[in-house]
């Protein structure tokens, strides 16, 4: 491991990260107004207690985040392209995209980062080229996208076939469309297509 460019497990402030060369991680990141703070406050202080609390949470985190809160402006075709297209653009340069979906107000990216190329670095990339686009698309100014993400690690061939499942189900499990290929920013739909 590249102990320059890689931090390995490590903490930012509240949300642990594994930055590690090649290495599968599923990330999910949301538009800035899409979760207020004070709700995941008042889940984490409900949650307390409870041993399987990092779960329970992140359970409430996708719920809420799926019902479309917040000004979802990713469910607009023009805008939700510029982020597929963000993710599309190093595809087998700076990381190998495996799976990937544009929700109306968050999005989940399944990448094996190089190198060269860690995860942070990589997500920070995409977060400020398509925060300049969607601002400028949208007559905006300022923050679009929550400060921080999500990541986890994959940690074997069956939890990576899971992540996959779950990450191009999301528009079927959230009631947009009746199956995932029917979402068009997604990899199912990539891949349905012949574009992958």
């Amino acid at each position: 491991m590249n102990e320059v460019n890689h931090r390995g497990w490590h903490n930012r402030g509240y949300l642990p990260h594994l930055d590690a060369g090649e290495a599968w991680q599923f990330i999910t990141f949301r538009l800035a107004d899409s979760l207020p703070r004070g709700v995941v406050e008042s889940w984490k202080a409900e949650l307390e207690e409870d041993g399987n609390r990092d779960r329970k949470l992140l359970e409430k985190v996708d719920d809420y985040l799926d019902r479309g809160h917040g000004s979802c402006v990713l469910k607009r075709p023009e805008i939700s392209e510029y982020v597929e297209n963000s993710f599309r653009h190093f595809d087998g340069d700076r990381y190998e995209l495996s799976a990937w979906v544009v929700m109306p107000n968050h999005v989940h990216v399944l990448v094996k980062t190089t190198i060269e190329f860690p995860v942070g670095k990589v997500v920070g990339s995409w977060k400020m080229h398509t925060t300049r686009q969607i601002n400028a698309r949208l007559g905006e100014h300022g923050r679009l996208w929550q400060p921080d993400y999500f990541d986890r690690f994959i940690r074997n061939e069956q939890h990576f076939l899971r992540v996959v499942n779950y990450i191009e189900g999301n528009p079927v499990s959230a009631g947009l469309v009746g199956a995932p290929e029917d979402w068009r920013f997604s990899s199912a739909c990539a891949r349905k297509n012949g574009t992958p």
